[in-house]
């Protein structure tokens, strides 16, 4: 146990809570800012498994805050879930950490979320939250909240039967565009580091069973006003959609097609209907090499043609670049790759 050492020299912590690390695995989803710097702090605490989920890939403007990442994964294209898994295997090949590139849907999320004892949000997005929470609430699977734009953050520890969920305290989706984005309003690393130090202590208490240590609130931070408060959330509502009456809405959406607008990207990600089949990327690189420019690694086959990027993963999924109108989007995709 040396390289856990001054870890369990910490009361909060000792021999027993390292055991309990050692043997527990934790859900990311979302390996972006908060992300990668979650599955960092996570695999050097030694913890046993971690599951990593992410559907895109690095990119230039990702390397000043997303501290996993280097300039050759940017180069590369390499999706984050694979180089999150990647730097893991440098930094402890103690854990065992498992990649996946996909777009966490409602086809997958309960699926994701099996067998792990912790999850931890990532994401950039209210919608996937609220996916997150009503699979971890059906399940009874802890998670861990958290988001960061600006100078601001904030993040909330769900206990399902024994704490407020999402839903509680968030009612309704927040409408789209009504929110700034990292890629309208900006971001700086240090809020990134102060939510995401906080979520993985979380975390780490709810591993080792020191539930009494948590914070259990609402927590807000905004590194730029010096502004540092905790609200506090109560109990459970009893009319919540989730926890109350376990009508799990957004795991019961009906299967199709699914467009999503990335904000401030000028770019649309398109994922097929369920039970697609996995693509051949070597066919579909040498297929689309007569139509544009193509480049292409292990995990994904880039095309560039007719002023637009379209990036096409193994799961038929893709994100297209120069536009912002979804039924374009889905016209690129069906010229390129198929319906």
């Amino acid at each position: 146990m040396e390289r856990y050492s001054r870890q369990i020299l910490f009361e909060g912590i000792g021999e027993e809570g390292q055991r309990r690390l050692g043997a527990a695995r934790a859900l990311v989803v979302g390996c972006g800012a908060l992300g990668s710097a979650q599955v960092e702090m996570l695999a050097r605490a030694g913890l046993g498994g971690l599951r990593v989920v992410d559907r895109d890939f690095v990119e230039e403007s990702n390397l000043q805050r997303q501290a996993m990442f280097t300039e050759h994964d940017a180069r590369e294209r390499t999706p984050k879930a694979v180089a999150a898994a990647r730097r893991v295997a440098e930094v402890n090949s103690e854990v065992a950490c498992e990649a996946e590139v996909a777009d966490v849907n409602q086809s997958n999320v309960e699926r994701l979320v099996e067998g792990c004892d912790v999850v931890l949000d990532g994401t950039d997005n209210f919608a996937t939250r609220f996916l997150i929470n009503d699979a971890c609430v059906k399940r009874g699977v802890a998670w861990v909240y958290g988001a960061a734009v600006g100078s601001y953050g904030v993040t909330l520890t769900i206990r399902p039967g024994l704490s407020p969920c999402l839903r509680c305290v968030f009612p309704e989706v927040p409408a789209a565009g009504t929110s700034p984005t990292c890629d309208t309003a900006g971001v700086i690393m240090p809020v990134i580091s102060i939510v995401a130090a906080v979520q993985v202590a979380e975390a780490l208490k709810l591993l080792t069973g020191k539930t009494a240590s948590l914070h259990g609130g609402l927590m807000q931070f905004d590194v730029w006003r010096n502004e540092w408060r905790r609200i506090s959330v109560g109990a459970p509502a009893p009319d919540c959609s989730a926890c109350g009456l376990r009508r799990f809405e957004t795991l019961e959406a009906e299967a199709g097609d699914l467009t999503t607008v990335l904000c401030g990207r000028d770019a649309v990600q398109v994922s097929p209907r369920r039970g697609a089949a996995a693509l051949d990327l070597e066919a579909l690189a040498a297929r689309l090499s007569a139509a544009g420019e193509v480049r292409a690694n292990a995990h994904l086959v880039r095309l560039s043609a007719g002023g637009y990027e379209l990036t096409v993963f193994r799961d038929a999924r893709a994100i297209i670049r120069g536009t912002d109108d979804a039924s374009v989007a889905r016209s690129v995709y069906a010229r390129y790759v198929g319906s």
